[in-house]
């Protein structure tokens, strides 16, 4: 069983949860991910790894309560516990020898953008950090990005805060105005990473995507996850979850993970109804 040492609402729809988990934490790096139960009779669902802190042995992840699993999640208070905490799985992200880089983490995504661009700051680069939103209201770690970045910009499609408009804005005005960077990170939703590969396209720049398609057992032996990267078939939970974005077949990818969305409904229809106490038929 594996503790839940802190609790914290980031927005409605956006919880945070610190799990005791030392040797998970032992081995965590930034583009790793876990894959966990909530209870025994339990379905796995993969989560990114936020942040880790090897010296106390905790491991962090952010998740929006969309389904069952993470509705039942986000129920949890700090000293309860979590059945299986799996990890650290996929490959780490690679950001050796990177000296100018931009960050971008759409809505959820910041999260798993978060501890990339932790990484890299810590390592000296130059950090450019370009968070997107809905609105003002759905902001999440505005704070701590803005303690690992050079330069932090935050949009809101609205204008409720920051600049209204879209994350590949932002970074098409920087890239028009001469910037450069060794690499850019695209972490949201796939539409989003799309736009953003296409607007460093034409500069040649260096594209990662962080992809987090329908995964069952993380180790590449049921096949589901599979992505068409460069005309190959990839495993994101064994070859990725980073990727090249000018290889990606996001069309493939967008469908895919609508596959599964109606069964996803009425699972949580099934659980909801559990929860107000009423019998299914």
């Amino acid at each position: 069983m594996y503790r839940i040492l802190r609790k914290e609402i980031l927005n409605s729809q956006v919880t945070l949860l610190e799990i005791n988990a030392p040797y998970v934490a032992r081995k965590a790096e930034p583009g790793q991910f876990v894959i966990l139960r909530a209870h025994e009779e339990g379905e796995r669902i993969p989560l990114t790894i936020a942040d880790y802190d090897r010296d106390k042995g905790s491991v962090t992840i952010i998740f929006q309560e969309v389904g069952a699993t993470t509705k039942l999640l986000g129920s949890l208070e700090a000293g309860d516990n979590i059945a299986d905490f799996c990890g650290p799985l996929g490959n780490p992200s690679h950001l050796e020898g990177v000296r100018k880089a931009a960050v971008i983490g759409g809505g959820l995504g910041t999260a798993i953008a978060y501890p990339q661009a932790k990484k890299l700051f810590s390592m000296g680069a130059d950090t450019d950090v370009i968070m997107g939103f809905r609105s003002k209201d759905l902001i999440i770690l505005e704070d701590e990005m803005a303690k690992v970045s050079s330069r932090l910009f935050v949009t809101t499609d609205d204008g409720s805060n920051g600049t209204r408009g879209f994350v590949s804005d932002i970074l098409k005005k920087l890239l028009e105005e001469g910037k450069r960077y060794d690499v850019v990170i695209a972490i949201g939703p796939p539409i989003m990473m799309k736009v953003v590969c296409d607007v460093t396209r034409p500069y040649g720049i260096k594209t990662i995507v962080s992809l987090n398609p329908i995964m069952i057992d993380g180790t590449g032996m049921c096949g589901g996850c599979r992505v068409t990267v460069g005309g190959e078939t990839k495993f994101a939970c064994v070859d990725g979850p980073d990727f090249d974005g000018h290889q990606v077949d996001f069309t493939e990818l967008i469908r895919r993970l609508s596959m599964y969305r109606e069964d996803e409904r009425e699972s949580l229809e099934r659980h909801e109804c559990r929860l107000g106490g009423v019998l299914n038929g």
